[in-house]
């Protein structure tokens, strides 16, 4: 494996590469700190600059603008209140009425070297955990991931949302949506209503834009007259921020809310959005004194700030080693692999160890420069909290036209985003989930082809989905799942309905 990785690491030392991960960084630290905007929206809006580079370079830029995304939500979450991505919520929990008291440098020091070593405990995991869960995955056949396909679904559905029944509709919506077209195998069209530019389905990349960012900019565009942020505040960071002994108190809830995070990476559909408050939550029921959490006392800020970053390495296990991506930034970076030809998966790490490597080489260089410049440029991105929406959002909707037109030369697809858009800003206003339906849309080709060949292998039973060991394990947990989300809703409606009446 050493060897491996020093491979890995010659792979992106040429002067491109660095510059691309540098560039990815900042420019995912601005998306992330400014509230409305976020990791996912970053990675949506310069996918398709990636089309024309190696893949080395094209995973370098998204995964620079992965892993600055995630910790530059700290900023708005401890200086404004407002979490600049939903992985920072927790943080606003503590590191907001920190910087009241006037320790705004401390809250941010804390933020930012926890969240270098929470992604340095993830993408450790990814390293050690990827090849070992390649080499099982190996085993696997139509029946296995047809399995595994369900299994992500469920979860997903099941975990995203209060509401099951919202999570598997959103899911289904994905479904329906990769369905249109050529059907896989016997390539015959589908609901295609004669519509020729249907006949070969809606490229992963229009739904991408569409879903993440064209509907964020709907929802700034109805949030308009909403309330200015408050100036900011001027504070200083004397070295890290904290002392020693600080720093020492906290290395079990930093342990505790790495594997967190890390365990929620690895569980499809979920992400940063969770874990950060799970951490929290576990940092707090965990405490000798549970009474000081949300007064601004530096363990909220670990826990969220570990947990959320540490999800990063874990997020990337599903996608490298099943092709199954883990939240939506993941959803995004397999649109990266797909771009240029690469099927992510067991047989990456056979075929494209060399590859595989360098993005684990790009994820611990891309958190070093994190570091680097979140603590020598936070006045800066700060500041940028400030330049209104007005200006920001026309200028990233033209990107995304040109954008999405450059990657067929068609205007089909400028359509497509416009309808992706306004489906996702429909949805949320109705509490549906956007996330099952990407993962929906990726994992329906996946999940269909496999059961078509399944049923060919045994001649239409549909026994051996049943009796393979592996199958059997995953399709039985999907069903507990989907029966224990169900339960939890009821007895929640029940709850509600006693408390109406």
């Amino acid at each position: 494996m050493l060897q491996l990785i020093l491979t890995g690491f010659s792979e992106v030392v040429s002067p491109l590469t660095v510059l691309l991960i540098a560039g990815g960084v900042l420019l995912g630290i601005v998306f992330g700190s400014m509230p409305g905007l976020s990791a996912t929206m970053a990675i949506a809006l310069c996918l398709p600059m990636t089309y024309g580079m190696v893949p080395i370079n094209g995973m370098a830029l998204l995964v620079g603008l992965y892993i600055g995304g995630i910790s530059g939500g700290l900023v708005a979450a401890i200086l404004l209140r407002i979490p600049g991505t939903p992985s920072s919520v927790a943080t606003c929990f503590d590191g907001y009425p920190l910087a009241a008291k006037g320790q705004a440098g401390k809250a941010l020091g804390v933020g930012i070297f926890f969240s270098f070593l929470g992604t340095i405990f993830g993408v450790l995991v990814l390293m050690l955990v990827s090849p070992l869960l390649a080499r099982f995955a190996l085993k696997f056949s139509f029946y296995e991931y047809f399995a595994v396909g369900v299994f992500s679904m469920t979860m997903m559905a099941g975990l995203i949302s209060g509401s099951i029944v919202k999570g598997l509709a959103s899911g289904a919506i994905g479904l329906l949506f990769a369905m249109i077209g050529a059907a896989p195998i016997d390539g015959l069209p589908r609901l295609t209503f004669g519509f020729h530019a249907l006949d070969g389905g809606f490229d992963i990349l229009p739904v991408l834009i569409g879903l993440f960012a064209i509907s964020e900019i709907l929802k700034s565009a109805r949030e308009r007259n909403a309330k200015k942020p408050t100036l900011l505040q001027d504070f200083k960071i004397k070295g890290f921020g904290f002392t020693f002994a600080e720093f020492r108190s906290q290395i079990f809830n930093f342990f505790r809310s790495a594997v967190i995070g890390t365990g929620i990476g690895i569980l499809p559909g979920i992400g940063g959005g969770t874990s950060n408050i799970l951490a929290y939550s576990a940092a707090k029921n965990g405490s000798k004194y549970p009474e000081k959490f949300g007064t601004g006392i530096i363990d909220g800020i670990v826990a969220s700030e570990s947990a959320n970053n540490a999800t990063i390495g874990g997020a990337l296990v599903p996608l490298l080693t099943l092709g199954i991506p883990g939240d939506a930034a993941t959803a995004l970076l397999l649109g990266g692999l797909t771009i240029h030809g690469l099927n992510p998966g067991p047989l990456l790490f056979d075929k494209e160890a060399e590859l595989v490597y360098g993005i684990f080489a790009i994820c611990l260089i891309a958190n070093l420069m994190m570091l680097l410049f979140e603590y020598g440029g936070i006045k800066v991105f700060a500041r940028i909290l400030l330049v209104p929406k007005y200006i920001l959002m026309p200028i990233i909707m033209v990107l995304c036209v040109v954008g999405a037109y450059g990657l067929n030369s068609r205007l089909f697809d400028v359509w497509a985003i416009l309808l992706f858009g306004v489906l996702a800003y429909v949805l949320e206003k109705f509490s549906f989930p956007l996330t099952p339906i990407i993962l929906g849309f990726i994992l329906g080709p996946m999940i269909e082809t496999n059961l078509r060949r399944g049923l060919i292998a045994s001649k239409g039973s549909y026994l051996p989905f049943l009796t393979h060991p592996i199958s059997a394990v995953f399709l039985a947990i999907s069903l507990i799942v989907i029966i224990l989300a169900a339960r939890k809703e009821i007895r929640a409606a029940k709850k509600d309905g006693k408390e109406s009446s």
